[in-house]
């Protein structure tokens, strides 16, 4: 497997790849996405992984965030804004591989903590977080309310 940050020539695998994971956006809204992400490429790092033929199989992307972050007490904080691996991948290191290459990058720029967020009913996230080294900090449950002018 090889793991490498991501560039405009791997384009069309990172948009099949984000489309797996984000599979409610908009056609075409991947690769404006992944351009605007590579015009900025200070604050965020995507990696992609590959076999050794060359087929993309995972996605991890991730930025620096200065706001504040649930659970830490530093900033900037690397942040996991996503992560995947194709089904048929799971289980075979790809995850660690991805994660290991957004901390060495984290470091880089400096950031003592990493940070991620999962959906209250993703399960199957919440158990990779916690295989990978993540500690849980908080649940939260956000609400708004419509306000009639």
């Amino acid at each position: 497997m090889r793991i490498a940050a991501a560039t405009a020539a791997d384009t069309a695998d990172w948009a099949e790849l984000r489309q797996a994971l984000w599979p409610n956006n908009a056609a075409g809204a991947h690769e404006a996405d992944i351009a605007a992400l590579l015009a900025a490429p200070g604050s965020n790092i995507n990696f992609i992984a590959r076999l050794p033929d060359g087929r993309a199989v995972g996605l991890a992307e991730a930025s620096l965030r200065r706001d504040y972050v649930e659970g830490c007490k530093t900033s900037p904080v690397a942040f996991l804004e996503g992560i995947y691996v194709a089904p048929d991948c799971r289980r075979l290191g790809i995850a660690r591989g991805l994660v290991a290459a957004v901390e060495d990058w984290g470091r880089a720029q400096g950031c003592s903590e990493f940070a991620s967020d999962a959906a209250l009913d993703n399960l199957e996230s919440h158990q990779m977080h916690g295989a990978l080294g993540f500690s849980e900090t908080r649940r939260v449950v956000y609400f708004r309310k419509v306000l009639g002018l």
